[in-house]
């Protein structure tokens, strides 16, 4: 029986100790993903921002603006490898008490990689013709590396490069810096009355719009979130002879830190469970497995009588022959 019985301890060690390794190298990397249920309220603001002001029909300067982007999963057309999440994003001119504008997306994406997937009714503004693709934005990859990544720009709408620009902390954890750098790049193009532009008429003018920025994005790697980004971005209207005719917005908008305190508990949650699934579980179920093999090792070897045969080796001999 107690042979049984260290075989199947035995079995049961062996068992944890190969389970304690696939959770680690590949279950943990398979199981976490990015959710389809997510609510999320980013604010963004920027200080001595100029642009053209719709609701002013004139252009502002010194401006504070605040930018609020919500994000929301739509669980019911996700499934177990693709998320969909819708976003609506709010410029608001607070030193004018005006709107400057807003804007909508739909996408879709790989819940382990971040890779948009062309589905479930993406779209940039309603606009479903575009095709997303490159990494949403929203999220990098589980186990973020140290490259380029390409990633959809939404006033290109194309991926451009992130590059990997160096690391940083942000509230002890660990990130990457990821880059985008656009340069004089053509966004489009608009149609305007003239007299916006500077010239004497007032009939409707198709000019080209162009777009530069520097965006940066820390990234925690091992999770993929995003914890913290700034938008450094000029976007203009310009004749065809490259003159500058209207700056629809210039300047620097950074997350504030309240939100970037947000992202960081959001973040919090994947990083346990991540921790869990590939530290403390492998090292708890591998302690515990080794321990039940080397039991069972040891109790499967023993023959039975052996513990009855060494008891009576220890027994004192009896003083008279029973004989006798």
């Amino acid at each position: 029986m107690r042979r049984v019985a260290g075989f199947a301890l035995a079995g049961l060690g062996g068992f944890l100790l190969v389970a304690a390794l696939l959770t680690r190298s590949y279950v943990g990397g398979h199981i976490v993903k990015f959710p389809l249920n997510t609510y999320v309220v980013t604010t963004l603001t920027g200080h001595n921002i100029s642009y053209f002001s719709p609701a002013l029909v004139r252009d502002v300067s010194g401006a504070t603006m605040r930018v609020t982007d919500t994000v929301k999963g739509d669980a019911a057309a996700g499934n177990s490898s693709t998320s969909v999440w819708n976003e609506f994003d709010y410029l608001y001119d607070v030193t004018n008490s005006k709107v400057f504008q807003y804007a909508t997306r739909r996408a879709a994406f790989d819940r382990r990689t971040g890779q948009l997937v062309a589905c479930c009714g993406a779209n940039i503004g309603g606009n479903s013709s575009i095709r997303q693709t490159g990494l949403s934005g929203y999220v990098w990859p589980f186990g973020t590396q140290k490259q380029t990544y390409d990633v959809f720009d939404t006033t290109l709408l194309r991926p451009v490069p992130f590059r990997y620009e160096g690391t940083g902390t942000i509230d002890g954890i660990s990130v990457y810096r990821f880059v985008e750098h656009v340069t004089h790049a053509q966004a489009g193009s608009q149609k305007v009355p003239g007299s916006l532009l500077g010239y004497s008429t007032t009939a409707l003018m198709t000019v080209p719009e162009y777009y530069t920025a520097t965006n940066t994005y820390w990234v925690d790697p091992a999770t993929g979130g995003v914890l913290d980004t700034t938008q450094d971005q000029e976007i203009t209207l310009q004749d065809a002879t490259g003159t500058h005719r209207l700056v629809l917005l210039n300047g620097t908008l950074a997350m504030t830190p309240g939100s970037v305190r947000t992202a960081v508990n959001l973040d919090a949650s994947g990083r346990n469970e991540l921790n869990w699934l590939e530290v403390t579980g492998p090292l708890i179920a591998g302690i515990v497995g080794l321990v039940a093999l080397i039991a069972g090792i040891v109790l499967a070897r023993s023959r039975p009588g052996e513990q009855s045969e060494k008891a009576g080796e220890g027994a004192p001999e009896p003083l008279l022959d029973p004989a006798l």
